[in-house]
């Protein structure tokens, strides 16, 4: 039998109408956990443009020598980040989020903004477990509400870090 490596979704703004562009904070917090998520062997998956978190994600995965994945919006790869290793082109627009929350083994939000509550929502439709880092409270007692055993707030990489490994742990546990 073969163990599949986990994916971890990385997810957060990149830039929207209602963010000129991601926080400063989100762009530090999404480098340092790539560089995690690496170091732990994890896959990374993002929304793979060369914008705010996804990119900043991709960058810190690919420091530490991690694999990237980028789940692209158009029909090629022309906006993508260059620290993308696998770029899957989708020409599906913001219907390609569906395709970031179902591909995921855990899905961590860092910000939030109209894409990532998408996500976030459609993982939780999916019943995949995320993790929300340095988002809103607004935002973190709202998908609380809608299902409080796959939310996990972390206040920091390192939690949120401790959180996955908790999760995929409970996953190996429940499958074997």
């Amino acid at each position: 039998m073969s163990i599949r490596k986990p994916v971890i979704g990385v997810m957060g703004p990149g830039k929207t109408e209602l963010h000129t562009e991601p926080v400063e904070k989100h762009v530090e917090l999404a480098t340092e956990l790539g560089k995690q998520i690496a170091s732990h062997g994890w896959f990374l998956l993002t929304g793979g443009r060369n914008l705010g978190v996804m990119d900043a994600a991709c960058r810190g995965a690919k420091s530490a020598g991690g694999t990237t994945i980028g789940i692209l919006p158009g029909p090629d790869a022309l906006d993508s980040s260059d620290a993308i290793d696998i770029p899957i082109i989708t020409g599906m627009g913001s219907a390609r989020n569906n395709v970031n929350a179902l591909s995921s083994t855990v899905l961590i939000a860092v910000g939030m903004g109209p894409g990532t509550a998408a996500e976030v929502a459609l993982a939780l439709k999916a019943r995949k477990p995320v993790v929300l880092l340095a988002t809103q409270p607004e935002a973190e007692k709202f998908f609380t509400s809608l299902d409080a055993s796959l939310v996990h707030v972390a206040s920091d990489v390192e939690s949120a870090i401790v959180h996955v490994k908790a999760l995929l742990a409970a996953q190996s546990e429940a499958t074997s």
